[in-house]
């Protein structure tokens, strides 16, 4: 009898420590889940929230208000793509094609160096809010330029599919596509933070000086950034 209960008891405590034991394994998953999806929040942001030609595009077509709300949609998700594109491996593929680094490095330039001559031409126009309609610019132009300012700049490859891809990688499978959802979430809140910014900002362009600074403004940061790429391939 005795050594029943005794056998009973060891069986039942033994029980016990598989259970305490998967408590603790399904903790420590947990923690690692959160830790890679705020991890991801934090180096998105820190990559993406940065002076670059998208984002000073999306700013100033929420100071226009010309389809910045579309615009805000068209750059997250097209980031959104791009980070689980990396975190699923394509970014150590093109890390390692030269040709298609290259390729992209000159196309972007030249794409940056137009936009910013057009930048730097209005600096000359009087401009201001009240002469500028919602509908000014058409739907296509605008889209086309947004997706441009994305996929023709190499720099948002950089950050998106080879940086972020390459960080997902110290991850498991599960926590690399957790990591990348934290990215993602930076950009999506980023991007609508600054179309909204850009519709506050609007009463202070009522005037043509505020617009001429914003052109300067763009045409500096799009020639440095064209400059830049045109460096590295030198």
């Amino acid at each position: 009898m005795g050594r029943k209960y005794f056998g009973r008891r060891e069986e039942i405590k033994g029980k016990s420590v598989k259970a305490d034991y998967g408590i603790v394994e399904n903790s420590i998953e947990r923690g690692a889940a959160v830790q890679a999806f705020l991890q991801g929040m934090g180096v998105g942001a820190g990559l993406i929230i940065a002076i670059g030609a998208q984002n000073v595009f999306v700013l100033s077509q929420g100071i226009r208000k010309q389809h910045h709300w579309l615009i805000a949609v068209i750059c997250s998700m097209s980031d959104v793509v791009l980070i689980f594109v990396g975190a699923a491996g394509l970014g150590t593929i093109i890390a390692g094609n030269h040709v298609l680094q290259t390729g992209a490095a000159w196309l972007g330039a030249a794409f940056l160096g137009w936009y910013g001559f057009r930048a730097f031409l209005s600096i000359f126009r009087e401009t201001s809010l009240r002469q500028i309609k919602p509908g000014d610019s058409s739907l296509r132009t605008v889209v086309l330029t947004a997706l441009a300012l994305t996929f023709l700049n190499p720099h948002v490859y950089i950050d998106t599919v080879l940086l972020l891809g390459s960080i997902s990688g110290q991850y498991q499978a599960g926590e690399r596509y957790l990591f990348a959802m934290g990215a993602s979430v930076s950009s999506i809140v980023w991007f609508f933070s600054l179309s909204f910014g850009g519709s506050l900002l609007a009463p202070a362009f009522q005037k043509s000086i505020s617009w001429k600074i914003l052109n300067a403004f763009v045409c500096v940061t799009m020639w440095f950034i064209a400059a830049q790429l045109a460096m590295m391939e030198v």
